[in-house]
C-alpha cells in the first residue's frame, strides 16, 4: 500500500480518444487522471466518466499559449489570455474539478519584464478562482523569475500554490533545488525524467523536456524522494509522460512501439516504483 494516490496525463498525442485513455489509466491501476483543457473539450463528459469509474479528475492543464502576454502592453492579448484563463476556472468550477495548472510564462527568447499591469491580471484570474473554489497551481517552466515573483506576490492566498514538474527542474531550472524553495506551497506534481541540458554552454530548450518514464533518465530518485519527505507532501502523485519523441531526438521512441495498454502498464509499475520510495 502506497502513501500517495497516483494519476497519470491524458494527451492527444496518445492516439486514441480521452475516452479510452481514461478507461485504460483506470485498468492498469492509476486512480487519477488529468487533461489539458480547451473551450471546446467536452470536460463534463469526462468528469461524469470519472464518476462511472470511481476516479479523481485531479486537474485541468490550463492552455499557456498566451501567458507571456499577460505581462506585456498589448491589452488585446492579454486581455484575450484572461479570458482564456478565467473560461478554464470556470470550466473547472462547473465540473467540479478542484485545481487548474498555469503555467507563468512561455518562450527562451524575447523575455518580457515582470510587469504591475501582469500582476494586477494574475490578480483577477485568482480572485475568480477563489470564487469559483479552485485552486491554482502555478508550475516550474523557462522563465522561473515570473514564478518566483507570482508566488512572492500571491503564495499566502489559500487558492494558490507550486505544481512541481520534475523534468522541467532539471532542463529549464538547472536543477536548483525548487522543493527546498518553494515546498511549503506544494500543492500538486508533475512528474517524468529526463536527460538534463543537452547544450554544452547550457542552453534550454524545448527538446530538451522530454517527460521520459522515471527511472529512464538521469534524474536521482532516490534524493527527489528525500526532498518529497522533508516537504511533507501528501498529495496525489501525479506523473506527466510522454510517448512521443521530440524533433530530431530519440529516446521515447521505444514508447511509441509499445501499444497504449502496454506503455500506460509501463507509467504505472515506474509510478509505483517511486511512489513506494515515500
Amino acid at each position: 500500500m502506497y502513501k500517495h494516490l497516483l494519476c497519470m496525463n491524458t494527451s492527444e498525442a496518445f492516439g486514441a480518444s480521452f475516452e479510452e485513455q481514461i478507461a485504460m489509466l483506470h485498468k492498469t491501476g492509476f486512480e487519477a487522471f488529468f487533461t489539458p483543457w480547451r473551450n471546446d473539450y467536452p470536460i463534463e463528459k469526462w468528469a461524469r466518466l470519472a464518476k462511472d469509474l470511481r476516479m479523481i479528475y485531479q486537474s485541468v492543464h490550463a492552455p499557456f499559449g498566451g501567458v507571456a502576454d499577460l505581462w506585456k502592453n498589448d491589452g488585446e492579448k492579454a486581455a484575450a489570455a484572461e479570458k482564456e484563463l478565467i473560461d478554464c476556472i470556470h470550466s473547472c468550477s462547473e465540473n467540479e474539478i478542484g485545481l487548474m495548472i498555469s503555467h507563468c510564462y512561455i518562450g527562451f527568447d524575447g523575455i518580457v519584464d515582470i510587469t504591475e499591469q501582469g500582476l494586477i491580471r494574475y490578480g483577477r484570474i485568482i480572485d475568480e478562482a477563489e470564487k469559483c473554489g479552485v485552486n491554482i497551481a502555478f508550475e516550474n517552466t523557462e522563465g522561473e523569475e515570473y514564478l518566483e515573483k507570482l508566488l512572492d506576490v500571491f503564495g499566502d492566498r489559500k487558492n494558490v500554490g507550486f505544481c512541481l514538474d520534475t523534468g522541467h527542474e532539471m532542463c529549464y531550472n538547472f536543477g536548483k533545488d525548487l522543493l527546498g524553495k518553494w515546498g511549503d506551497k506544494l500543492i500538486a506534481t508533475h512528474i517524468n525524467d529526463n536527460l538534463g541540458i543537452k547544450d554544452y554552454n547550457g542552453q534550454i530548450t524545448w527538446h530538451d523536456d522530454l517527460h521520459l518514464l522515471p527511472f529512464d533518465g538521469i534524474r536521482d530518485w532516490d534524493e527527489l524522494a528525500t526532498r518529497f519527505k522533508r516537504c511533507g507532501y501528501k498529495g496525489i502523485l501525479t506523473f506527466e509522460l510522454n510517448k512521443h519523441s521530440k524533433p530530431e531526438r530519440h529516446e521515447n521512441d521505444k514508447y511509441e512501439r509499445m501499444p497504449l495498454l502496454d506503455y500506460f502498464t509501463e507509467c504505472y509499475i515506474r509510478a509505483c516504483r517511486f511512489a513506494s520510495k515515500l
